[in-house]
């Protein structure tokens, strides 16, 4: 018996916001924070779970960070929207009802502005949200905190990359161990 906070990737997605070439000068490792990113898709693809990524008006902040979209061998079709909150594009929240997700793992920019607005829409929908807070960043610490404690406080899941990885894996044994541990090693 698992605990219900516990991952499941039968119903788990992942949801990657806004992680723009504009933001590239203005994010404090955003490179790392990029490349990590990068490396959560690669692992959710390989566990079977749905990723959706969204672009916030890409004519003016760019397009969805080079190492992000180059994690998606084929199928990579960001979603564009104008709304802060992800759930303000129909697509967004059609694309996790096709996917029959009730978890969704968050990450992406930033986290005081897209992030929370989209990790409080998901939860008042019913979505039990677990933020992989390595992978989620503000040009400032201080709204990059205040949006993790804002989103926590509500109801948000706190986690990690390496946690949701193993918690979703459950075992050694599993059929993608051996290629998810390359990709955090």
């Amino acid at each position: 018996m698992r605990h219900e906070n516990t991952l499941e990737a039968g119903r788990a997605a992942l949801a990657v916001v806004d992680v723009q070439e504009a933001f590239r000068p203005h994010i404090p490792d955003f490179a790392v924070l990029a490349a990590r990113c990068g490396l959560v898709v690669r692992a959710a693809r390989l566990l079977g779970l749905s990723v959706v990524v969204t672009e916030q008006y890409p004519k003016g902040l760019g397009r969805t960070a080079a190492e992000v979209a180059d994690a998606f061998a084929e199928g990579f079709e960001p979603i564009e929207k104008t709304a802060f909150s992800s759930c303000g594009a129909q697509a967004f929240v059609a694309r996790l009802e096709a996917a029959g997700a009730r978890q969704v793992l968050l990450c992406g920019l930033e986290a005081h502005v897209c992030v929370n607005q989209t990790a409080h829409d998901l939860l008042a929908r019913g979505y039990q949200v677990h933020l992989l807070t390595d992978c989620v960043s503000s040009r400032t610490a201080e709204n990059r905190q205040a949006g993790l404690d804002k989103m926590l406080r509500s109801g948000a899941l706190p986690s990690s990359t390496e946690l949701a990885l193993f918690e979703l894996m459950r075992d050694a044994r599993h059929e993608q161990f051996k290629a998810i541990q390359k990709l955090i090693k």
